[in-house]
């Protein structure tokens, strides 16, 4: 069965059929997120710091790194990207044990994280576009790593499905002719937003099963895609990555963290109850008012969607005797008890880098 190895110094990631589902933690990533860009292009790490370590107690297997920031300053990112890659790539490997997905759209910054990462990273990304197919399969080859193949070419991203596997096939033959196996090819399929194109979650449950049965490849996808513009995402997440994972989905590129309840919820909330004529017990801490009221919590915890997952992998028998969905489960400690570590994951201090 086809198995994709992704290492940092001291774990493995195995991507496979037969294995549990691979979550590649995707917070640490600038697009869409002003005040991340602009602390990295102040220097200051904090984010990105408190982003690796709770995506890593969520239960991310791999963390995704990109590293692409416009800076106001320099609004050239083949100058300030690459060196960006390499400050973060050996930020969070000084953190978190995890192997690392190295993640952007400049090829000098695919090589920079190459080089400062340990182990067998993973390289997000290659397209089926003549250009990237050119920069990107050597630098694989050169490497030995495996890598994200994308299934849209010169032309877009197409709508057609058929089209779509076209793409993912001549990506796999284009990489053996450089010597690059198949099980180190994890294909993207993209999926579509439901709420645009009805058939978008059938289309990759059809297209993730071909790219199994006739291609050999393990698959990935960006799984918030399919909810796009919709309320309530997490249920559509939630219905869609179990779905995806029965249909052959070996990984997805996500969010597994469920960010915490912010101070004016809990202030709504409690205004709600004053309201209603309840009084609070006197001295409850938010914490504790957050848990009561179904609210949360204020830290970041596994997501829904990790919740999801790692039922669908108890339920294929990739959790051999419920062991991992037992330590899921397991009640978070009281305010107060929370066991106390030294050393650098257990800094919350900001960092900065000239």
């Amino acid at each position: 069965m086809t198995r994709t190895i992704v290492e940092s110094k001291t774990k493995t990631a195995v991507i496979g059929f037969d294995e549990p589902f691979c979550v590649i933690g995707e917070r640490i990533n600038p697009t869409g997120r002003k005040k991340l860009a602009a602390e990295l292009e102040a220097g200051d790490y904090s984010t990105v710091e408190s982003d690796a370590i709770a995506q890593a107690a969520a239960g991310a297997t791999v963390l995704d790194i990109n590293a692409g920031v416009v800076y106001n300053s320099n609004p050239n990112p083949n100058e300030t990207e690459p060196p960006l890659m390499t400050a973060i790539v050996e930020l969070v490997q000084g953190l978190v044990d995890l192997p690392l997905c190295i993640d952007s759209s400049v090829p000098a910054a695919l090589e920079a994280g190459l080089q400062a990462a340990h182990g067998r990273p993973l390289l997000n990304s290659v397209t089926g576009e003549e250009e990237r197919l050119e920069y990107v399969l050597p630098l694989v080859k050169k490497y030995n790593v495996p890598v994200v193949a994308i299934s849209n070419d010169d032309t877009g991203i197409s709508e057609d499905p058929d089209v779509r596997f076209a793409v993912a096939k001549k990506i796999v033959e284009r990489a053996a002719d450089f010597g690059i196996p198949a099980h180190d090819i994890v294909v993207d399929p993209l999926v579509m937003p439901i709420g645009a194109m009805a058939t978008a979650g059938q289309q990759v449950f059809t297209l993730v099963r071909r790219l199994r049965e006739e291609l050999g490849v393990n698959t990935t996808c960006g799984a918030s895609n399919i909810s796009f513009g919709l309320p309530n995402r997490h249920g559509i997440n939630n219905a869609f990555l179990p779905m995806a994972m029965g249909a052959g989905m070996t990984s997805a590129i996500m969010n597994p963290i469920a960010l915490p309840v912010k101070q004016a919820e809990i202030e709504a909330k409690k205004a709600e109850i004053t309201a209603a004529g309840l009084i609070l017990p006197e001295g409850m801490d938010d914490e504790t008012f957050c848990q009561l009221f179904g609210l949360g919590s204020m830290k970041p915890r596994a997501g829904k969607e990790m919740e999801a997952i790692m039922a669908a992998n108890f339920l294929t028998n990739n959790d051999p005797h419920g062991g991992n969905w037992i330590k899921f489960n397991k009640a978070p400690p009281k305010p107060g008890d929370e066991v106390r570590t030294g050393g650098r994951a257990g800094s919350r201090s900001r960092r900065r880098r000239a």
